[in-house]
């Protein structure tokens, strides 16, 4: 169940309504049906100029059949009655039949004074076409129009003079015509590209984004990963890569969970740990003081043992709280530390491995003496469990050598060994806890503590490339700068 805060931030899913016309469904339908129609209007535009071409054709090939018919009559003058049956049929006011040589009225009844416009139909272009066709449509109505063209392949030409308003009409009722047929086909092709694109579309993305806003409000559940489809597209390429994002998500998160987990438990641990440690170092306090050389001699081995032991279960416990404490730093000789650290490792001899420190007596090193100590024994014991490991052996001796130089106020550190060296799945999570493990059931936190030591320190460390086999780290840690004041009163001594 969600709790109150996740209750508030989750998002309330909108009405049907509200939705679809927010949604990218809405917006798609409403943007076809914009689209077709704008297409109709671009074919419409030059079919009304060309209807209107086509009525004017008719009236003028109507009106040219009857002249021949007169024409054919010589010196023969139609009847007033007749000119108005003829008129009336071709929706004239006067038709004038014309020669190269001659022209003749054939019918002519109510002439007007004077015409508005004038067309020839066999120079009109295009463009003028439907000018000429919006000019009609918007103003037209009450104009009287004189048109003229040829009659047939003949030298004649035919011409009439006509009020433009049955045009008008004609093209009124054209235009509505076309503008529902356009809707009709509109909603047709808009419903059908929407329920192509919708069900190639929008519905798998609504499925991702309704796994999305399952998943966030409980990625732990496996139920709530995304069933993606096998296909190749994009949107199922989408879809896979989601999915698998999400199981990543999910085993990060348990992960995560475990690794909070093993941290209470082993800070429990650590917290019964050290009293049983500061026990120990009671009784091995008074250990010391036993008169018995054999005593006295690991005697002083065991302390630092016992109290490194209470020192790093302390620090375990402040480890979830914050990071390692700052170092406290001072000239430390290397060569006795790293002796202590060779002691700890208790090589055992028969395992024929040998722990070389090739350091000088008085090499000295600023750092935290504890620290500096987990560090080089985190990296000694990989070197020497990696040894004991190897089943092959390596050639000749086995050797764990310890190198120290100082170059100017840097010290270089180097701890090499001749073991088969680090897998490439180590060196691929070097210094990563809980992955960088170079052995079976490691957790890889030996090196990952002896980085943050080291970076502690402002130095560095790093795994270096070496011909032979083995692994070979490098750490160079630098000297604090020292005060003006301080280096001043050190020279007058």
């Amino acid at each position: 169940m969600m709790d109150d805060t996740e209750r508030d931030a989750a998002p309330e899913e909108p009405p049907v309504r509200a939705w679809f016309l927010r949604g990218l469904s809405g917006r798609l339908l409403l943007l076809t049906i914009i689209f077709v129609m704008l297409a109709e209007v671009l074919i419409f535009v030059p079919s009304v100029a060309n209807m209107r071409l086509r009525w004017l054709e008719d009236r003028l090939n109507t009106a040219a059949a009857a002249a021949v018919v007169v024409d054919g009559m010589d010196n023969v003058e139609l009847s007033r009655t007749v000119q108005e049956d003829t008129l009336m049929a071709t929706g004239t006011k006067a038709i004038v039949l014309r020669r190269s040589t001659e022209s003749r009225l054939v019918a002519a009844v109510n002439m007007p004074p004077e015409v508005d416009d004038q067309y020839d139909l066999a120079a009109m272009t295009p463009l003028t076409a439907i000018r000429d066709a919006f000019d009609t449509l918007i103003f037209g109505g009450d104009r009287i129009l004189r048109v003229f063209g040829p009659v047939g392949d003949s030298d004649a030409t035919i011409e009439l003079v006509i009020e433009d308003s049955s045009l008008r009409k004609a093209m009124l009722a054209y235009a509505r015509n076309v503008f529902f047929l356009s809707l009709v086909i509109s909603l047709i092709t808009a419903a059908l590209i929407f329920l192509s694109i919708n069900r190639l579309m929008i519905r798998p993305i609504r499925r991702m984004t309704t796994s999305m806003r399952a998943f966030s409000a409980d990625p732990s559940d496996p139920a709530r990963v995304l069933a993606a489809s096998q296909g190749t597209d994009e949107l199922s390429v989408a879809g896979q890569h989601l999915a698998s994002m999400q199981r990543h998500l999910q085993k990060t998160l348990k992960q995560q969970k475990n690794l909070a987990d093993l941290g209470l438990a082993v800070s429990k641990i650590n917290h019964d740990m050290r009293n049983i440690l500061s026990s120990a170092q009671l009784i091995s306090d008074r250990l010391a003081s036993v008169d018995d050389p054999i005593v006295k001699r690991f005697a002083p081995t065991l302390l630092r043992s016992i109290d490194r032991a209470v020192g790093y279960t302390t620090e375990v416990l402040s480890y979830g709280r914050t990071t390692e404490p700052e170092p406290h730093r001072r000239f430390v000789a290397l060569r006795p530390l790293v002796t202590d650290v060779s002691e700890m490792l208790a090589i055992d001899p028969k395992s024929d491995i040998e722990f070389s420190i090739q350091i000088a007596d008085d090499l000295q090193v600023d750092a935290d003496s504890e620290q500096l100590f987990r560090v080089v024994h985190n990296i000694c014991r990989n070197a020497v469990q990696a040894l004991m490991n190897d089943a092959s052996g390596a050639a000749g001796r086995r050797l764990v050598s310890v190198t120290a130089l100082r170059t100017g106020s840097v010290v270089s550190i180097s701890i090499d060994d001749n073991g088969p060296g680090m897998p490439p799945r180590a060196r691929e999570n070097l210094f990563s806890a809980f992955r960088g493990s170079v052995r079976s059931g490691g957790t890889g936190l030996g090196l990952a503590i002896a980085r943050e030591l080291v970076l502690a320190h402002g130095g560095t460390i790093a795994l270096v490339e070496k011909a032979t086999p083995g692994t070979l780290f490098r750490i160079e840690l630098p000297d604090r700068p020292v005060p003006l004041d301080a280096f001043r009163t050190k020279a007058r001594h």
